[in-house]
């Protein structure tokens, strides 16, 4: 059963950090590449951030240089650091394998806001 649990979503002001979790389930976290998306009101869900099983990484260019993509192996967890945060990046973040599956969690809600 594939399990995607994501965590670490809040209100932050503009320039300000978030560091969002996802636990994975273990079969899928060792095959697949893993990906954070995200859905704002009104657009249609978008890849943020990529990384292999090997570790490399690909960001969309709306975030590249502030945001992080990781990984830890041993927990089947993706980590997503997230720095000098605009308003516009008010979403609903999800992860999912890469390409991704029909399963998709919950999310966790990171709204930038004054």
């Amino acid at each position: 059963q594939v399990q995607l649990v994501e965590s670490g979503g809040g209100l932050v002001q503009p320039g300000g950090s978030l560091r969002l979790s996802c636990a994975a389930s273990r079969r899928i976290f060792s095959i697949y590449a893993m990906g954070w998306y995200r859905q704002a009101p009104g657009k249609q869900r978008e890849l943020v951030a990529r990384i292999t099983t090997g570790g490399s990484t690909n960001y969309a260019d709306s975030v590249k240089g502030r945001f992080t993509i990781s990984r830890d192996n041993a927990k089947n967890t993706v980590y997503l650091q997230m720095n000098s945060l605009k308003t516009e990046d008010t979403a609903v973040y999800y992860c999912n394998t890469h390409p991704s599956g029909t399963y998709w969690g919950q999310g966790t809600q990171v709204t930038v806001s004054s």
